[in-house]
């Protein structure tokens, strides 16, 4: 029951605790997939299903993130060094002009906790400054954040620059301003509304993509 612990713990919003966990499944030469996908991974989406079903709150799921990143913080210098699963490879960050950062930190906290090798630049990241991180850490997804309306065009100038010199490269836009249409309207490959969405939306965005070089 020692995964299931894990699972449990981060569910208990229980970080030390989780930790503590990871390290000893770590000490017990536990196979790495098992500790992510069995402990952590099943953990958030367990915390997805009880957002949708209107369980858990925005409260609620920072305090299971944090408790997931505390285990992952055990766990990604055995991941960094090969002998994990990784699903794909994310640059996030809040556009050019905005430095709000509460939703996009959950989003990311989300995506590592779903498997994905996350890297955040913050806030106030223009088009230019995603585009280099894409392109250094061989991004699978851009994602972008927006909490207001005026910074919003950010995100088509960097689905524009993105789409011109980096085309493989697919993007993900969110934020209470951020809508459905508005994708749609700039190009981007994917939207979402909320955290769990976005880990949906990845993982739909690299099924598609391992499909297509199968």
């Amino acid at each position: 029951m020692a995964i299931q612990d894990i699972s449990d713990a981060v569910l208990g919003f229980e970080g030390d605790r989780v930790a503590a966990l990871v390290a000893e499944e770590l000490e017990r030469k536990t196979d790495l997939s098992r500790i992510l996908n069995e402990g952590l991974i099943r953990a958030m989406d367990e915390v997805g299903r009880r957002f949708a079903a209107g369980d858990y709150y925005l409260p609620e799921m920072l305090q299971a993130a944090r408790a997931m990143k505390a285990g992952m913080e055990v766990l990604r210098p055995h991941i960094a060094s090969g002998t994990g699963e990784k699903k794909g490879t994310i640059v996030i960050a809040t556009v050019k002009g905005d430095l709000h950062d509460i939703g996009k930190n959950l989003v990311a906290m989300m995506l590592e906790g779903a498997g994905f090798e996350v890297i955040n630049l913050g806030v106030d990241v223009d088009a230019e400054g995603f585009l280099r991180a894409a392109e250094g850490h061989e991004a699978d997804i851009v994602c972008m954040s927006a909490l207001l309306t005026t910074t919003m065009p950010a995100m088509a100038e960097t689905v524009i620059v993105l789409r011109e010199k980096r085309p493989r490269t697919r993007t993900m836009v969110g934020g209470a301003p951020v809508s459905r249409a508005f994708a749609e309207q700039i190009g981007a490959t994917a939207y979402s509304a909320d955290a769990p969405g976005a880990v949906e939306e990845a993982r739909r965005i690299m099924a598609i993509r391992i499909n297509n070089t199968q």
